[in-house]
């Protein structure tokens, strides 16, 4: 299944996640299957072909394996045991040929991508790793300890459904912001009704003089960027003499329904003049991700409208995020402007759209590792979820106000970011051709929220040349990915590939620039210190005269439910 841009997916935060959508808007189902009744010279050879495959799997003579790193068949009885490979098998040759159905059928690509969602979350609900009768791990378990693996699993689900809630991901009683996760030293030095913001204590005997400040996703609390020792990308920037300053979004109520774009835009102005001021530095480095990410590009649009850009920011890096909506995946797909309305009026209605409908929207996105792999985890195994720290930072989710919701969906639907003028930032026309910045773009292979590509395109669309870095990981994964060896950590698994130079098309990139093994940590602090200054001795205090300390970090806005 494919990837959707975050904006669209604000629409079934607030209207149910895609599978209810699908089943309010039945009409393009319809469409799909007639479609495909159209054709039924290729419904006939598809079918003939599956046949002939489960013939194969009948007498032993198959191939058919399971994708390589499909974890749900990792059990060694999947290849070993007669049975339970033919079971495989059949569930495998079974999707492979709806997926083949749906080729045949030359559908657009909303069709195309509705159909696909639909058949997917079907075959994946039915994989027989779902069912204690036909997992080998779930009947072994269940034998060790005479069923009460199963007892345990029906407790928690009928806590799970009473609460209607997802099975839980992670045990949150493992972690404590402050206490393991969010613990990078540093002080609060302003607080306004939309932010505090975070001074981190340096650590290295000289600095980098012009200052960073990094701009959080306002769907998700910031210390996805602090995560934990040794898996801190601010630990990382701080070990290589940057100064960093992070900003802590409150987490919106009601009251606070009227925080729409611009707010959160002059949200970021003020807290790039504290950091300027307090570090007596007239530009700053901008680093902000996912819808952070859409905020700050608005902005700079803003900046270089005004002619303020140049003696202001030293440069962006934006991180997995998607300014161009053009085809953003599933989500898209499935969007329309009716829905979007309506989405808009029920966050209006509410002041807010609540953190946890988002979560739930991430989660069906990818079923069978968010909720499927869970279910198996939690009910059939009897097992407590992981303790896992992304896992933990991912179910602390915070709200989004309507106005920013209201904004954030409106352009998504007309791709405004793409557009000279296509929109108004603190009153003035974006247009990010005029944004001549020196711009570092990350984006995930396998990133499933905002799909690589339309960060690719995303990237192309600022006036300078932007250094792109596509990451082999996910859309999290891609921003905690420290380099091997470093406070300890182990060996990084992953690679990317770098650029300056950006062919017109996304498969060119793919084709032509080669990969890099390790993270791109490195290559990011090395950019950022080309154009950071000479190094020179901190100052001895955090924060200045007119931004005295508050309180220690990480604040108090990260804590509020």
């Amino acid at each position: 299944m494919g990837g959707a841009a975050l904006d669209v997916l604000l629409t079934d935060a607030a209207m149910g996640n895609p599978a209810q959508r699908i089943a309010r808007q039945p009409g393009a189902l319809v469409k799909t299957a007639a479609r495909v009744g159209l054709r039924p010279d290729r419904v006939a050879r598809r079918a003939a072909s599956f046949t002939k495959d489960v013939a194969e799997i009948t007498r032993g003579s198959s191939e058919i394996a399971p994708p390589r790193g499909d974890k749900r068949f990792a059990d060694p009885a999947w290849q070993k045991n007669w049975l339970f490979r033919r079971v495989a098998q059949t569930y495998i040759a079974a999707g492979t040929h709806a997926d083949g159905l749906i080729d045949d059928a030359d559908l657009d690509w909303r069709a195309d991508t509705m159909a696909r969602f639909v058949t997917g979350n079907v075959h994946d609900l039915l994989s027989p790793t779902n069912f204690p009768w036909s997992n080998p791990a779930v009947l072994k378990e269940t034998l060790d300890q005479g069923g009460a693996n199963l007892v345990k699993g029906v407790r928690r689900a009928g806590r799970d459904i009473g609460a209607r809630r997802l099975p839980a991901m992670v045990d949150t009683s493992r972690f404590e912001v402050g206490g393991n996760v969010a613990v990078t030293p540093g002080a609060v030095v302003l607080r306004t009704d939309v932010f505090e913001l975070i001074q981190y204590a340096p650590t290295t005997a000289r600095v980098r003089p012009v200052p960073l400040l990094m701009v959080p996703p306002t769907i998700n609390k910031y210390y996805v960027l602090d995560l934990a020792p040794g898996r801190s990308m601010v630990e990382y920037l701080i070990a290589q003499g940057q100064q960093v300053f992070m900003i802590s979004w409150r987490n919106p109520g009601a009251e606070q329904g009227h925080y729409d774009f611009d707010t959160y835009a002059d949200a970021v102005v003020q807290a790039r003049e504290a950091v300027a001021q307090i570090c007596r530095q007239e530009q700053v480095h901008l680093a902000a991700a996912c819808s952070g990410g859409i905020i700050t590009s608005g902005l700079a649009g803003h900046l270089a409208a005004t002619g303020k850009l140049d003696d202001s920011v030293a440069s962006l890096t934006l991180l997995v995020c998607a300014l161009d909506n053009a085809r953003a995946g599933t989500a898209s797909a499935l969007a329309g402007r009716e829905l979007a309305a309506a989405a808009v009026a029920e966050s209006a209605r509410k002041g807010y759209l609540d953190g946890k409908a988002l979560a739930n929207v991430f989660a069906w996105l990818r079923p069978n590792d968010l909720v499927w792999g869970y279910v198996i985890n939690n009910y059939l195994m009897g097992k407590p979820p992981p303790a896992f720290d992304i896992l933990y930072w991912n179910q602390d989710g915070v709200r989004l106000s309507a106005g920013l919701h209201r904004d954030f969906v409106h352009m998504a639907l007309d791709n405004t970011m793409t557009k000279a003028g296509g929109m108004t930032v603190l009153g003035s026309p974006v247009d990010l051709r005029k944004v001549k910045l020196d711009a570092y773009v990350v984006a995930g292979l396998n990133d499933h929220i905002v799909p690589w590509e339309n960060a690719y395109r995303g990237a192309k669309l600022f006036g300078g040349a932007p250094r792109f870095v596509l990451s082999t990981s996910g859309h999290i994964q891609a921003l905690i990915n420290p380099p091997t060896g470093w406070a300890g950590g182990g060996e990084s698994r992953s690679n990317f590939r770098v650029s300056e130079e950006l062919p017109d098309s996304e498969a060119e990139f793919v084709r032509d620039v080669p990969r890099t093994s390790g993270s791109w940590w490195g290559d990011h602090a090395k950019w950022l210190a080309a154009r950071s200054g000479d190094l020179r001795p901190p100052r001895k205090t955090l924060g200045s005269t007119k931004h005295k300390p508050l309180a220690k970090a990480p604040g108090s806005y990260v804590h509020a439910a």
